[in-house]
């Protein structure tokens, strides 16, 4: 542990805060956070939590369901700018455009989407519980799934139901493609590729393995493999390499460079993290309106997440 670290740790005692930090933060970040975990996990820390204050390390919209969860709570950000492409490429207000048009459709939205978003949609998924989420819904009703495309492509193969889907992305999933996992493959023949399901069909398709970061830990850490091509955001690396110390883990590259670094994710650091917790401050604000319309679908994920 650093000086830094050190003092973040003892802030945090002292405030009686929770550091939220997502798999995809740097490795100082999450050495010094309470739970690392996806979007689904640390939802669920975010509800349970008795804590004064959250401290949330991922990006915007992680912090707003963190807030949304547990309103009570003050939610903080180390950096407001912190925001997210594949939530850019769904404004609420192309949403409600196309919902107007389209009344009958049930809205899924995958938790990568602003408090907005979320309060038009009937139920919230996450890559983790996706295929869950999409069994439970009736089958006579026309699914209309938001915001990321390849998800949505992914969750249709696994579940057969056919659902119209929002033309979003991640900038950093679809930027490896099958010619860069091809090579970095080429250079570790047996190591199992593991990724992501946001990134591209034709790199799921040659995948030996295509689910959400948490469940990737568990295969890892199950399959008799050594060596694994990890197919997702850096930060994911961390995580798997302090958990299982024993196993080497690749990097899937994409075709601008040998990692998958998101800027966004990237703008929290250590630093910026004190500064929160010592002047409690940027704090994520909605109001009891967008809370109230956003929590409805969130907790109608959670409970079906449990059945």
């Amino acid at each position: 542990m650093t000086a830094l670290q050190d003092q973040i740790i003892a802030l945090k005692k002292k405030k009686n805060a929770t550091i939220l930090a997502h798999n995809y933060q740097n490795r100082e970040i999450q050495e010094v956070a309470d739970f690392v975990g996806d979007s689904l996990g640390l939802a669920y820390k975010a509800q349970e939590s008795k804590s004064d204050l959250i401290v949330f390390c991922g990006v915007h919209f992680m912090a707003e369901t963190a807030k949304i969860v547990n309103p009570q709570t003050k939610v903080l950000l180390p950096d407001l700018k912190a925001g997210c492409s594949l939530a850019d490429s769904c404004p609420a207000s192309a949403l409600a455009a196309y919902k107007k048009l389209h009344p009958h459709l049930y809205t899924v939205a995958y938790i990568n989407c602003s408090a907005e978003v979320k309060a038009l949609c009937d139920v919230i998924c996450t890559s983790g519980n996706a295929e869950r989420i999409v069994n439970q819904i009736p089958q006579d009703r026309e699914i209309l799934f938001v915001p990321d495309q390849n998800l949505g492509e992914w969750v249709i193969e696994k579940t057969k139901r056919p659902m119209k889907l929002w033309q979003g992305n991640c900038y950093v999933h679809i930027e490896m493609t099958h010619e860069s996992i091809s090579k970095i493959r080429a250079q570790y023949p047996n190591a199992p590729i593991v990724t992501h399901p946001e990134c591209d069909r034709a790199v799921r398709l040659m995948s030996d393995e295509v689910c959400s970061t948490e469940k990737m830990v568990h295969y890892c850490q199950s399959s008799p493999a050594k060596q694994f091509i990890i197919a997702t955001e850096s930060g994911m690396l961390h995580r798997l390499r302090r958990e299982i110390p024993t196993k080497e883990f690749i990097a899937g590259p994409t075709d601008r460079c040998n990692c998958a670094d998101c800027r966004y994710m990237k703008l929290n650091t250590l630093e910026k993290l004190l500064a929160a917790l010592e002047t409690e401050k940027p704090e994520i604000l909605m109001t009891p309106e967008l809370i109230e319309k956003a929590r409805a679908p969130i907790e109608r994920m959670l409970e079906w997440s449990k059945n």
